[in-house]
């Protein structure tokens, strides 16, 4: 009998045990605790666990990316993430996509004390806002957020380059086209990142911030299309 006892809670605990463990699976919408074994650079991160995560909704100035120098306020954005989250255990919560093309996981990472990571980065100047569909939960907080970092001039925004009025530093902006890059991303007076084709309503007198070879490339970097 107490062998049969001693089997079943054997079994029970085993049960706990894989149950405990899918919680931990991550899923659409739903969340996971993690810990942060090395910060990548502003944005990105790599869990004990192996697997790299990409925070949505935001985008740091490249300071890893092969072929790309090191940007401005890059370093600063990177050195930040660092000193928040390295050895850290975070709570990850998903969206609709939970993996971009790279295999990283897409999150929205909160802190012990619940403060927000992805907001906090924007909302202090180091980070824009990139806002990839289906994944847009918190959109309009991000775009708050980088509307009073602009305001306040706070870390990137108060570069020379970026401390202009939006007119100002669209002209400042190469207006020919590089080889092979035809589409045109623009950022409003908003914070929109918009992209515009060859031919499309506003194309022609559309100042770019920056120039793209394909519209997957433009999405990828946080543009959308017009609505109309």
């Amino acid at each position: 009998m107490r062998r049969w006892m001693l089997a079943g809670m054997v079994f029970a605990t085993m049960l706990l045990g894989t149950a405990c463990a899918a919680d931990q699976e991550p899923k659409p919408n739903g969340e996971m605790e993690a810990t942060v074994k090395r910060v990548v650079d502003g944005d990105t991160f790599e869990l004990s666990s192996g697997e790299k995560v990409r925070l949505i909704g935001v985008d740091t100035p490249e300071t890893v990316k092969p072929n790309t120098p090191v940007q401005p306020y890059g370093k600063e954005a990177s050195d930040y993430s660092k000193e928040l989250l390295t050895g850290q255990k975070v709570t990850l919560k998903f969206d609709v996509g939970i993996k971009d093309k790279y295999d990283r996981l897409l999150a929205y990472v909160y802190m012990p004390d619940g403060s927000f990571v992805n907001e906090k980065l924007v909302r202090e100047g180091y980070a824009r806002i990139m806002t990839i569909p289906p994944n847009v939960a918190h959109a309009d907080l991000f775009l708050e957020a980088e509307r009073e970092a602009r305001e306040q001039n706070r870390g990137l925004w108060a570069l020379g380059d970026t401390n202009t009025s939006d007119e100002t530093k669209q002209s400042a902006q190469p207006t020919e086209a590089p080889e092979g890059k035809l589409i045109k991303g623009n950022i409003n007076s908003k914070g929109e990142k918009i992209y515009h084709v060859p031919g499309s309503a506003n194309y022609e007198r559309t100042k770019p911030e920056e120039w793209f070879a394909t519209e997957e490339e433009a999405q990828a970097a946080g543009y959308r299309a017009p609505k109309r």
